[in-house]
């Protein structure tokens, strides 16, 4: 490699060190080249570009940047695969384990993860957390959880009180309930009156009268009897001394 070629790769891996937070460093050795393209096209894929550096401009690069934790990892073969802004950790860390489990030759060295150094058991573990939307969820709720359980032990006691007034409530209307069958009872008390009433009208009536009215003439034809009967007698006195004479 000429001397212009080297100094453009130790340029460009110094940006590259400056600018990634998050990099995981491997031992490639073992790994064929088709296997290594299938590598970093998954790294790819979660935000993470996978590359094979000399391990001496690389500690040119690592010094230029100030990145001296990465100078224990360039031992051996090595190939680094540099987080993007918007790259997954933890699913670059799954794929480097899963590519080192299947294949059983390449392994994880370690790494920097937000700027602090770690090893390749901590890579490892890396790659067993949850994905990041789930990690969220849960470190949300474990959040939640504590200020949940203290605003029910605040509204516990409110609760309880709505639930005297609602029995209250309910009790209130029960007793009004019961209480409205009594004006029901009255009303056959004054559904009654009118047959007491209908009992008391017949004297009353003008139809009451007419019994009276229709006696009257009775009484007149007894009255007229003797008279008639006066007559008759006077009558027959007559013709019997007519007859003397």
């Amino acid at each position: 490699m000429k001397k212009e070629d080297k100094e453009r790769v130790v340029a460009e891996l110094t940006e590259r060190l400056r600018t990634s937070e998050t990099l995981i460093v491997a031992d490639y050795r073992g790994l064929t080249m088709p296997q290594i393209d299938e590598l970093r096209g998954k790294l790819l894929e979660h935000g993470a570009r996978f590359a094979v550096v000399k391990n001496t401009l690389t500690r040119r690069a690592a010094e230029a940047a100030g990145a001296d934790a990465l100078l224990a990892l360039l031992e051996g073969p090595t190939a680094i695969a540099f987080l993007e802004a918007e790259g997954d950790p933890v699913a670059v860390a799954k794929a480097l384990a899963d590519a080192a489990r299947t294949s059983r030759v390449m392994t994880i060295r370690g790494g920097i993860l937000e700027g602090r150094a770690i090893e390749g058991a901590a890579v490892e573990e890396l790659a067993k957390l949850p994905p990041p939307d789930v990690l969220r969820a849960q470190v949300l709720g474990a959040i939640t959880g504590p200020l949940t359980a203290i605003v029910g032990l605040f509204t516990a006691p409110l609760q309880d009180l709505y639930g005297l007034l609602d029995a209250r409530i309910e009790q209130l209307g029960g007793e009004a309930d019961a209480a409205e069958p009594e004006p029901s009872g009255s009303e056959p008390q004054s559904a009654s009156e009118p047959a007491a009433t209908a009992e008391v009208e017949p004297p009353e009536a003008p139809s009451g009268s007419e019994p009276q009215g229709e006696s009257e003439p009775a009484a007149t034809a007894e009255a007229e009897a003797p008279e008639t009967q006066a007559q008759e007698t006077t009558e027959t006195e007559t013709q019997t001394s007519e007859e003397d004479q």
